[in-house]
């Protein structure tokens, strides 16, 4: 989905029709982890439905999930409870005002690793609001510190706000190495808040589920 309001998001976690609620973690990020390329503190923004923040909480990281919508961050300490991950740890957090407030991002700390998993590419249309976060990213990440970033591909149809990989690649310059961008699989499912125009173009999987490209970047903070 683009950038809404926080309304919005409030009224997909209340109604349970987030398109990306999946209730797992995208194998993309559970490969990252596998593959040891998570470490020390760890930031999950637009952490959504939790499933990361559990994911490496119960796997011994230091690890907090933040979402603009309270609603989210509720369905998140649910899912932490049910999944037996009292630890993990969630609060509500608006990640463009801690690109604009350093006093904001000052009270968040710093990470050693980020995992966005489908937040950046919510800020496709909206270039001020997309270089604030991205002001958040790198002052909430520790110099040498890991940014993954796993973003909706406009290399094939699906649904959601899909960006190119010319976009990533404008959208962090200074003050970042880009060490790595490929192809990747996003998972989603279909609910009611999914436009007729993406129903079209998409081709679920028989639990209603649907794997859509998406793009996996890593970067790291100078």
């Amino acid at each position: 989905m683009t950038q809404a309001a926080p309304e919005f998001w409030n009224t997909v976690y209340d109604n349970d029709t987030a398109p990306w609620v999946i209730g797992e973690p995208q194998r993309a990020i559970v490969d990252l982890e596998r593959d040891g390329w998570i470490r020390g503190r760890v930031l999950d923004p637009g952490a959504g439905a939790g499933e990361h923040t559990i994911l490496l909480t119960r796997l011994g990281y230091d690890a907090l999930g933040v979402d603009l919508s309270p609603s989210a961050i509720d369905y998140a300490r649910r899912n932490a409870a049910a999944h037996d991950a009292p630890a993990a740890r969630f609060r509500v957090a608006d990640m463009v005002r801690a690109g604009e407030d350093p006093e904001y991002a000052a009270e968040l700390g710093e990470f050693d690793t980020i995992v966005d998993s489908a937040l950046f590419h919510v800020f496709l249309d909206d270039p001020t609001r997309r270089a604030s976060y991205v002001k958040a990213l790198h002052t909430l990440c520790k110099p040498g510190g890991l940014v993954h970033i796993l973003s909706l591909s406009d290399a094939e149809p699906g649904f959601g706000p899909r960006i190119s990989d010319t976009l990533i690649r404008e959208s962090f310059t200074t003050g970042w190495h880009l060490e790595s961008l490929r192809p990747s699989t996003y998972r989603g499912r279909v609910t009611s808040v999914l436009p007729d125009e993406d129903r079209a173009t998409i081709n679920p999987n028989p639990d209603g589920t649907v794997d859509v490209a998406a793009w996996l970047t890593r970067l790291r903070r100078l």
